[in-house]
């Protein structure tokens, strides 16, 4: 049986010691039973035992992008719909390899079926079913390949694959919210854009031809518009060509570290936008670290599994700084509530959580919370956004109109 050496904390004490047990899932139990919450981790070599793969190892194969990689594009739901069918095959008692070949067979995508006749071949060879999986980075991100392990570990595959089905599942429905909120706004403003330059590029002109001829001069908004329109009709190349670098070196900029920092600390200085991507990159944190938690991966590789499923640099910088001070033997939510951007809700419950051996709770809580809090947000967003953007639109197209429309009406006055 191997032996495990563990740094874990109870209460505000933090002790090192080594346990026996079958799996790293299982060290993790016993030393919740015992009251204490694991820190780190690792298989004790010296004790003579046979450490399975390190989480470093799996971290940085995850990242190198070696091995297979096959081209083309996999949709998230693919993935979530896979681990579910899996899931339940298992339940039902089919081996784990007629199970992928049954699942490849009537796949209808053809990148997820070349995959998982891979995966078969490499679990035929003697792989284990998250080793296999470690090919495709691009696919399987390193928390599904943790979770999976965490779930061979301890002998309970299927229910780690219903975990991570129903993880994805959040995250697709939140993902799917936003986009439904905001297809409205921003076809409006495409409509709105598109009409306001064909009033300005077409209409526009021929109005011009019949107001030169008059002898008395034109009303401001008439000559204001007339002036829009002759500089967009004129240098509208330029305007293009120079939207065009723009969006370039803002996307070349948003590749950088420096650059993500920046977008990332203006983002949260927005109004309303800024709260709102904040507790939608927390609540994300709090569930990820929670369920891998949950799943019997200790703290410090816990948070630095879910880290990179944020987005957000400032906040993630942060969360690294937590990760230094827990590793020193600090406290997560202590180190968490140093810093003026996490909201002292999450940072106390994360404290309540370490000192009652009930984190995976309290980060469940957490998320919970925020996930209400951004729907919620999402949903005024929203409802004030659409009213908004017609008002908007209308009043620059009705001054467009006025404007076009105040010659004439000065022509009938001077008749």
């Amino acid at each position: 049986m191997p032996t495990y050496k563990y740094k874990a904390k109870k209460g505000l004490e933090t002790t090192e010691g080594r346990i026996e047990a079958i799996s790293e899932k299982a060290a993790v139990e016993k030393l919740g039973a015992l009251g204490y919450l694991p820190v780190k981790l690792e298989v004790d070599v010296g004790a003579g035992s046979n450490p399975p793969l390190p989480a470093e190892f799996a971290l940085n194969k995850i990242s190198s992008g070696s091995g297979s990689v096959v081209r083309g594009r996999i949709r998230s739901k693919d993935i979530t719909v896979f681990s579910r069918q899996l899931a339940s095959l298992l339940k039902s008692g089919v081996p784990i390899l007629r199970a992928i070949e049954i699942i490849s067979e009537q796949s209808e995508n053809h990148k997820l079926k070349a995959i998982l006749r891979n995966v078969y071949a490499s679990i035929k060879d003697g792989s284990t079913f998250s080793s296999a999986f470690l090919r495709y980075p691009n696919v399987f991100a390193p928390i599904y390949i943790a979770i999976i392990r965490s779930g061979e570990d301890s002998g309970a595959l299927p229910e780690a694959l219903l975990r991570i089905a129903e993880y994805r599942l959040k995250q697709e429905e939140v993902i799917s919210r936003v986009r439904m909120a905001m297809a409205y706004p921003l076809f409006m403003g495409l409509v709105g854009c598109g009409t306001i330059v064909f009033m300005l590029t077409f209409v526009m002109p021929k109005l011009t031809r019949l107001f030169s001829g008059m002898s008395q001069s034109l009303p401001f908004p008439t000559r204001m518009l007339m002036a829009a329109s002759s500089f967009l009709r004129q240098w509208y190349p330029l305007i293009i060509i120079f939207l065009v670098v723009f969006i370039f070196v803002l996307r070349a900029q948003a590749r950088t570290k420096a650059g993500r920092l920046y977008l990332s600390s203006f983002i949260l200085r927005l109004p309303l936008l800024g709260k709102f991507i904040l507790k939608a990159e927390l609540g994300r944190f709090s569930r990820t670290l929670g369920l891998l938690i949950k799943n019997g991966i200790s703290i410090l590789r816990a948070i630095d599994i879910a880290i990179p499923a944020l987005d957000n640099e400032v906040i993630k910088n942060i969360l690294r700084q937590s990760h230094k001070d827990l590793e020193q033997g600090g406290s997560f939510g202590k180190s968490l509530k140093k810093s003026r951007l996490i909201p002292v809700f999450m940072s106390n419950l994360i404290i309540i959580g370490e000192e009652s051996g009930k984190l995976d709770d309290a980060l469940a809580e957490t998320a919970f919370s925020y996930e209400r809090d951004t729907d919620e947000s999402l949903k005024t967003m929203a409802n004030l956004l659409e009213p908004l953007m017609i008002l908007v639109m209308g009043l620059i197209v009705g001054f467009i109109v006025v404007a076009m429309l105040l010659p004439v009406f000065e022509m009938n006055a001077v008749v």
